[in-house]
Order: structure tokens, then C-alpha cells, then sequence
């Protein structure tokens, strides 16, 4: 069988691919999917990508399948590892975390101000594939961005690093890294002036960034070979895909719960009235990923939230048979009952993703009297909830889930409201669609809306 594309999601634990055609006679279909476990350990992904197609070929019921192109998405071996080093917390560090979030990064270091000796060592621990140096409004202060450009220059890491700070400090920046094994991107301000932001350029060239130097993971320059087009990190897909549909049917919030963690991505503007008395800007394409609640690696940290007598009551089974689902809990459940104590895992952990990712109103109090303030993104002007990954878009109660955002709003919380129209990623291909939107928009978009069913 010949076809069009094939996308390949290679993941922590699984790597799926999907197969698609007709996308260039704008006649997109989407023709079916193929998984295996990620071969990361094996020392080699490329086993468990050809595995995945092994089991696509099966899925088709077909002996061989050939492509004219291979794209993929990669969160194996960690995903891309990030940090971010900026001047003050609340301005450019916010920034450039918020880049490095929206582009697809797992941040594993954020500092504000001079790195110290206990910095850099954590630093180098860590290993990043990518480090980012902020600082300064343009023609602001310099120093701390030099300081740690060249701290960090000194440990000639063979890191890429991007500088996304002052604009003055460019020509120095890259003198400082002249000598170095650190290949340097220099790219637009992320904070070019007091609450504004400018994180877009930064996104792009961390994406990029990511895939010239995608062989981090075991086996990966074999996939790179492979691969035709793009190779973007997975949760920087999703968000592609949340931009390009947010521009067909409006402001969105999307949420993928899975194995290890949460994320919630939103594309909105917010309101005009909260927009006048927000503390701080807020970048319109939001990410959050929440490494502490996942419905399986990290089970027990959302059933430490909840509890075992409300899981008990919720479940209306006593306390004993709560402790037993804990214990024979697997990465995709089976019986009904395991299901729906993984639909109640996965309501704490959109409720929570949520509440983390949305602003709230607060009230200050001074000499004139009350004021009313806002700060963090505003989600109320949300008209569409998405889910995807596997449990929003396989559990039985997946629509259920996702309506009890609005309900939770404890009212001072900038949620979507009640009027929020709930679509679920059918073929669960979001990411696999923001890889292809790279290349083919008009395709991946027609083939988002037959996954979301809506005309």
C-alpha cells in the first residue's frame, strides 16, 4: 500500500504512527493508526518506530506500505530538556519560560538574576538540549545577561543557547560565545518593554532549534534519516494544532491528560474587562504542563489529593476494593470498574491543570478602598474545550469530565463559563496534525475538524 504520510509519535513509553492520503489533492483522509513500546531502553527508538509500523501494516490488513514522506513529533528520553536564565522572576523570566513552554520544552531550571555557584552546578547535572539566556528590557539594564552569558560560555557545555534578551547586548553576546563548542541563536527579545511580550520568535527558534539537534535520544539520528520533514517536540505539536483550529471556530482551551502529566494548552485573547485590570501580560498561545498529575506514572500523587474514602464514595465501593484498584492500576484500563477509577483520576487532574493554568480575580485594599485585580490567563472568553490524549478521548466519560470545569469555578477564577462547547480528538492524531500543519495547513486543518466532528 502506498500512501501519502506518515507521522510518527515517538513518546516516553509508546510510538505511534499514523498514516494519511490524499493530502495533496486536498482530499485528506486519515487511514489508520500503529503502536508499540518505545525502544529508548534497547538503546535504539528506531525499533519501536519500525514496530509501529509492523502494527500499522496489520491495523490496514496489507504486507507491505510504502510513503513519500515521514514526519514526526518526539518526547522520547525525556522530551526537550530546558533552562531558562533571566533578571527578575515576574518580567523576562516569566517570558522566556513561557517560550520555552509554548514551543514544547520540559523545564527542568529557572533562575532570576546572577547564577550562583549552586546554579551552575545543577546546571550541568541537568544537561539540558537547550539553554536560554534572558534579561533586560531593550536598552535596559545589561549586566545580568552578560554575567551569565559568559558563566555559562565558561563551561563550554557543546549546548545550543539561544539569547533572547536585551537587544544591546547582541554583538557582545556573541563575542562571548565565539570560542565556544555552544552553537548561539540570537533571536528577537522575548520582554522587549514593560508588559509586553514577545515570545513568538523565541518559540519558533527553539522548535527549530529542537530539531537540528533531535539525537539526544538513543537511535534518533537513524529516525532523523528516515524522516523527510519536521521533527518537533510532542506538546509544541499539540499547541500548532490548537492555534490552527482557534483561527476556524474560535477561542479554545485544550487538555491531554496522560500517563506522566497534564497539559493544558489555551489560544485566547481573554476579555476586554479583565484585559483592563490584569497585573502582568499573558501570552495569547498559553502551555502549562503539570509533571504531578498523571493517571498512571504518577497515580498516586492525584490519589493522595483525593483521598481513598472520597474515591470510596465516589465510586460507591468501600475503601478495600479502592486499595486493590490502586494496586492492579495499569496503563490502560480494562473492566468498568477500572475505568471509572480512572475517570475520577482524570476529573482531579483536569480540575487541578486548570485551576494551576487559569488567572483569578483578587481584591486589594488601600487608602481609596477596594480594588478589584486581575492576574493570570484569563479563560473566560473560551467558547471550546478539546481533549485529547488517551484519556480524554478514550474513557467513557470523557464529555462529562470536561464539563465539570465551569462547575468547579469556586468564583473568583477566570474559567471558561458553562456555555463552553466540549470536543474530543476522536483519532486522537492532534499532535500528529500539528507536525503536518508545518507543511500541509489546509490538510491538517480539514482533518482536525473530521477528528473533532464539527463542520
Amino acid at each position: 500500500m502506498k500512501v501519502n504520510i506518515l507521522v510518527a509519535e515517538i513518546g516516553s513509553t509508546t510510538t505511534v504512527v499514523n498514516a494519511f492520503d490524499g493530502v495533496y489533492d486536498n482530499c485528506p483522509k486519515f487511514l489508520g493508526q500503529g503502536q508499540a513500546p518505545t525502544t529508548v531502553l534497547e538503546g535504539d527508538v528506531n525499533i519501536g518506530l519500525q514496530g509501529a509500523i509492523e502494527d500499522l501494516k496489520e491495523n490496514l490488513q496489507t504486507e507491505e506500505i510504502s510513503y513519500d514522506e515521514m514526519l514526526a513529533t518526539s518526547s522520547a528520553a525525556g522530551g526537550l530538556r530546558m533552562t531558562v536564565h533571566g533578571l527578575v522572576y515576574d518580567m523576562t523570566v516569566r517570558a522566556a519560560k513561557e517560550a520555552a513552554l509554548g514551543a514544547g520544552a520540559n523545564i527542568h531550571q529557572i533562575t532570576a538574576g546572577k547564577l550562583r555557584r549552586t546554579d551552575i552546578k545543577k546546571l550541568k547535572e541537568i544537561k539540558p538540549n537547550i539553554i536560554l539566556i534572558a534579561g533586560g528590557v531593550d536598552y535596559g539594564e545589561r549586566e545580568t545577561a552578560l554575567y551569565n552569558a559568559e558563566k555559562i560560555a565558561e563551561l563550554n557545555l557543546d549546548i545550543p543557547v539561544i539569547y533572547a534578551g536585551n537587544i544591546e547586548n547582541q554583538d557582545e553576546v556573541k563575542e562571548i560565545f565565539e570560542e565556544t563548542n555552544s552553537k548561539l541563536y540570537i533571536v528577537e527579545n522575548v520582554y522587549p518593554k514593560i508588559d509586553k511580550l514577545n515570545i513568538e520568535p523565541t518559540r519558533r527558534v527553539i522548535q527549530k532549534v529542537f530539531e537540528e539537534h533531535i539525537i539526544h535520544a538513543p537511535g534518533m539520528t537513524r529516525v532523523r534519516e528516515m524522516v523527510t520533514g519536521p521533527i518537533i517536540p510532542t506538546p509544541g505539536a499539540v499547541m500548532l494544532s490548537s492555534k490552527l483550529i482557534k483561527e476556524e471556530i474560535g477561542d479554545l482551551i485544550t487538555l491531554d491528560v496522560g500517563g506522566a502529566t497534564t497539559d493544558v494548552h489555551s489560544v485566547t485573547e481573554g476579555s476586554e474587562e479583565v484585559n483592563r485590570i490584569l497585573l502582568s501580560p499573558e501570552p495569547v498561545a498559553k502551555r502549562t504542563v503539570e509533571g504531578d498529575l498523571g493517571v498512571f506514572v504518577n497515580m498516586r500523587n492525584i490519589v493522595d489529593r483525593v483521598g481513598i474514602e472520597n474515591l470510596s464514595e465516589r465510586l460507591k465501593v468501600n475503601e478495600e476494593t479502592v486499595e486493590k484498584l490502586i494496586e492492579s492500576h495499569k496503563p490502560i484500563p480494562e473492566t468498568d470498574m477500572q475505568k471509572r477509577f480512572v475517570e475520577e483520576l482524570t476529573l482531579e487532574a483536569v480540575i487541578t491543570a486548570v485551576r494551576r493554568h487559569a488567572g483569578k480575580f483578587r481584591d486589594l485594599y488601600g487608602p481609596g478602598g477596594k480594588k478589584t485585580i486581575a492576574e493570570g490567563k484569563d479563560l473566560t472568553k473560551v467558547q471550546y474545550i478539546i481533549g485529547t490524549g488517551g484519556a480524554l478521548t478514550r474513557l467513557p466519560r470523557r464529555v462529562e469530565i470536561m464539563k465539570n470545569i465551569a462547575i468547579n469555578n469556586k468564583g473568583n477564577e477566570l474559567f471558561p463559563s458553562k456555555d463552553a462547547k466540549v470536543l474530543v480528538d476522536n483519532k486522537y492524531i492532534m499532535a500528529s496534525l500539528g507536525v503536518l500543519s508545518k507543511k500541509y495547513p489546509d490538510a491538517a486543518l480539514k482533518l482536525l475538524k473530521q477528528s473533532l466532528e464539527i463542520d
